[in-house]
């Protein structure tokens, strides 16, 4: 397989550069026997009694942040991953690449010291916890394509309202869409919830470099899935009930955890790809928004649902003027069954 057979033709009109004026406000396309064109609010009759929402509890951090190195030139940290207190991997932009040993000065008199190069990312040593650092000083690091600095009201939409484990650089955005009074009336129908946590990297936002899938090679990312979330998901699957994943990161979490065959307790980091051809174990059914062209989301999701399936519920989404990305409208999958 290719990367280009995952491509497809979007206006830019169709980017969200900003939210609803309501979480559940977005559309929701329903990929099933046919496609169905939904709102958000109407996710509930998607759903049945007995089946599991399985959520990604993870929280953004202000990841992004203006720096000086000590020789004057300006330079822009974007943090990757926690390490421990003060350390954290991250990219970092300026006119030269820091080598190690270099002082970046930051924003409240603190600094970070280059520690050594990993690949495309740096090892970074800061003068002060770098979480609570970075909740007093960063910024919100919204995707690229939004081609817009954050703004106030993105501290509050750019995360999930069930948020709890700080680690993320990107929004699980599948569930961007839930608010409270959803997630009170799926409760309320007698869908049950669990959590998984898959601290998102930014190489979410980076392009496959080889055009053959199989050379490509994912960002590892944090994984925890608890004896809770497994427990939740057999007895459901023992019921009659379905696992609903909320999101891509969710699903990986899910199938990672399951990669000897049977769900299990898993903590760890994880760079599955999953493509067209996997045999998915834990996962019944998806929520998830409209990813890149040529992305390993959309190649997830494929795989998941079907290729053909796929790209025609994206050119039919282009047709109907869905809204796209991270803050754009929201698909209900079922599995290609001819998988």
């Amino acid at each position: 397989m290719l990367v280009s057979d995952f491509d497809y033709e979007l206006p830019e009109a169709l980017i969200a550069r900003y939210p609803t004026a309501d979480r559940r406000g977005s559309r929701l396309l329903a990929v099933g026997d046919g496609l169905r064109d939904l709102g958000f609010e109407d996710l509930p009759s998607l759903l049945r009694p007995g089946d599991l929402l399985v959520f990604n509890d993870t929280r953004v951090i202000k990841a992004r942040l203006n720096a000086a190195k000590d020789t004057g030139g300006k330079a822009e940290i974007l943090i990757e991953r926690i390490q421990d207190d003060r350390r954290a991997l991250a990219q970092v932009r300026a006119s030269k690449s820091p080598r190690p040993g270099t002082r970046l000065l930051i924003e409240g008199g603190a600094e970070a010291t280059v520690v050594a190069r990993d690949d495309d990312l740096f090892d970074l040593e800061f003068s002060t916890d770098v979480l609570r650092y970075l909740d007093a000083w960063g910024k919100v690091p919204l995707p690229p394509y939004l081609e817009r600095d954050a703004e106030a009201a993105d501290v509050e939409r750019y995360q999930t309202v069930y948020a709890k484990e700080p680690g993320a650089v990107a929004a699980p955005t599948a569930g961007l869409h839930f608010d409270d009074a959803m997630l009170e009336e799926t409760r309320d129908l007698g869908v049950r919830h669990a959590s998984v946590t898959l601290h998102v990297g930014a190489g979410t936002f980076q392009n496959l470099r080889q055009e053959h899938i199989e050379e490509n090679r994912l960002h590892a990312e944090r994984v925890e899935v608890g004896q809770d979330c497994v427990d939740a998901v057999n007895a459901t699957r023992a019921s009659g009930g379905r696992v609903v994943a909320v999101g891509t990161t969710t699903v990986r979490s899910l199938e990672c955890a399951s990669a000897g065959g049977t769900l299990r307790p898993f903590s760890g980091e994880t760079d599955l790809f999953i493509v067209p051809g996997y045999e998915f174990r834990s996962v019944d059914a998806m929520i998830t928004n409209f990813h890149l062209p040529q992305s390993s989301l959309l190649m997830l999701v494929s795989a998941f649902a079907g290729k053909e399936r796929i790209l025609d519920a994206y050119a039919h989404a282009v047709r109907a003027t869905y809204r796209f990305f991270s803050y754009g409208d929201s698909m209900f999958l079922t599995p290609d069954s001819a998988r």
